[in-house]
């Protein structure tokens, strides 16, 4: 891996009010995911890893510090320039799917590709290609209320992964899914990293963990380990 990061925060920390108190859900964290690398985040409830995915995906800003996608620092930019940032250079997989009811599955696939300017006959092919990718070429025409969770969590990976985006973020995308599918998901997303994407993957389960070539633990906002050591992945979470 060589070049400028994909992704940068540079000593970022983001506070919320909650009542009379500040809770600071990232306190001054830094790191960098470069292009080709799997970087899964892990920790327990409450230690910022969503925190940190919203504010990658350019969802939240921080309270302090910089986070830059492909050079760009995204507090710079308007509210259409980061529109268009999200839209073309981030893919995200959203724990609770995110996805238009009123779209069908491969409508839902298409949106990106639609916004970008691609025809609606191109984004279909392409959304329909998605779906084939994560065992959903059946369901394209069907609505989201007509699908499974894990068929739903299907549908947010493939229009995550469609276009050319150079980053993908996944917030849990394996929790709705059994084993087995589970498995072909992550490995749909490691695929696309290998092709030259940076990708940013949180995850509670240990052997989902184990796919990315980086591991970060996160605790109370900050990084605590960041060696990489997958064989400390247990120690990390039960200590």
């Amino acid at each position: 891996m060589s070049g400028d990061p994909v992704l940068s925060l540079d000593h970022v920390s983001r506070e919320y009010r909650s009542g009379t108190a500040t809770v600071r859900a990232l306190d001054g964290l830094s790191l960098e995911v470069a292009a080709g690398e799997l970087v899964a985040v892990m920790g327990p409830s409450g230690s910022g890893k969503s925190t940190l995915l919203a504010l990658g995906g350019g969802l939240d800003v921080p309270t302090a510090g910089r986070v830059r996608v492909e050079g760009v620092a995204l507090d710079g930019l308007s509210a259409a320039a980061l529109a268009r940032v999200r839209r073309d250079r981030i893919g995200y997989v959203f724990q609770d799917f995110n996805l238009v009811s009123g779209l069908t599955a491969a409508e839902n696939v298409a949106l990106p590709r639609e916004l970008a300017g691609a025809s609606a006959r191109r984004a279909r092919a392409e959304a329909l290609a998605a779906l084939d990718e994560v065992g959903l070429a059946g369901e394209a025409d069907r609505f989201p209320d007509h699908l499974s969770g894990g068929q739903q969590q299907r549908v947010a990976v493939a229009r995550a992964l469609i276009g050319q985006r150079r980053l993908v973020l996944a917030d849990e995308p394996t929790g709705a899914l059994d084993s087995v599918t589970g498995q072909a998901v992550l490995d749909l997303i490691r695929a696309r990293v290998d092709r030259g994407a940076a990708g940013v993957l949180v995850t509670h389960e240990a052997r989902f963990a184990s796919w990315a070539d980086r591991i970060v633990f996160l605790r109370d906002g900050r990084m605590v380990d960041s060696t990489g050591g997958r064989d400390r992945v247990e120690e990390l979470l039960t200590s």
